[in-house]
C-alpha cells in the first residue's frame, strides 16, 4: 500500500471519528433544541471554521462559473442542510447506536449509484461487502421478539431463581414456566 493509500485510509478513520463524537455531541443537543435548531446551530459552527478559507472562496466564486455557482448552492442546501435536519430528527426520535448502524447502507447506495452516473462497475467481492453491509443493517434495526409473561394468580409469586433452558441458557422461572433468549416460555418438565 503506497503512502498516499495510507493517508486516504486515516483521513476516512478520523472522518468516521469525527462523526461518532459530533452524533455523541448531537443527542444532548437535540433534548434543548429541535432538529433544524440544532442543524442550523452545527452548521454555523461549521461555516465559522472555514472562515480562514473565506478570502480564497471569494476570489475562486468570482471566476466561477453557473454550474459552479449551481453545484454550491446544491451543496449547502441538500447533502448539507436537508440530509443533516433528517438526521437530526431521527436522532431525535430513536437512540444514536440504532441510527448509527444505518449509516451502513451508504456504501450500497453509492455503488448503486456509481455505476450509471460514472460507469463504475462493482467487482464480485465489492457486491458481496455491499450484500453483507445490508444485511448487517437488517440485523441490527431488526426488534426483538417480545416474549409475554403468563399471568400468576395473586397467591403463587414467581419464582426469582435462575433456571437452565435446553438450550443450557439461563432463563427465568415464571409461574412454573421457563422463558429464555432463545424462544417463548415453555412448561418445564
Amino acid at each position: 500500500m503506497d503512502d498516499t493509500a495510507v493517508v486516504g485510509v486515516l483521513l476516512c478513520l478520523a472522518a468516521a471519528a469525527g462523526h461518532a463524537v459530533g452524533v455523541i455531541f448531537q443527542k444532548p443537543a437535540l433534548s434543548h433544541a429541535s432538529p433544524l435548531q440544532v442543524t442550523a446551530y452545527a452548521s454555523t459552527i461549521g461555516a465559522i471554521a472555514c472562515l480562514p478559507f473565506a478570502g480564497q472562496l471569494v476570489t475562486d466564486l468570482g471566476n466561477a462559473s453557473a454550474g459552479s455557482w449551481a453545484g454550491v448552492v446544491y451543496l449547502g442546501l441538500l447533502p448539507t442542510a436537508l440530509a443533516f435536519w433528517t438526521w437530526s430528527y431521527a436522532l431525535a426520535h430513536m437512540p444514536a447506536g440504532r441510527l448509527g448502524a444505518v449509516t451502513y447502507v451508504v456504501p450500497a447506495i453509492t455503488v448503486v449509484l456509481a455505476w450509471p452516473t460514472l460507469g463504475e462497475f462493482p467487482s464480485g467481492l465489492a457486491l458481496a461487502g455491499g450484500a453483507l453491509c445490508l444485511l448487517g443493517v437488517g440485523l441490527s434495526r431488526r426488534t426483538p421478539r417480545t416474549v409475554p409473561g403468563p399471568t400468576t394468580s395473586p397467591t403463587t409469586s414467581p419464582s426469582p431463581e435462575p433456571a437452565f433452558a435446553e438450550s443450557g441458557a439461563v432463563g427465568e422461572v415464571r409461574g412454573g414456566e421457563t422463558a429464555d433468549a432463545s424462544g417463548p416460555a415453555r412448561a418445564q418438565d
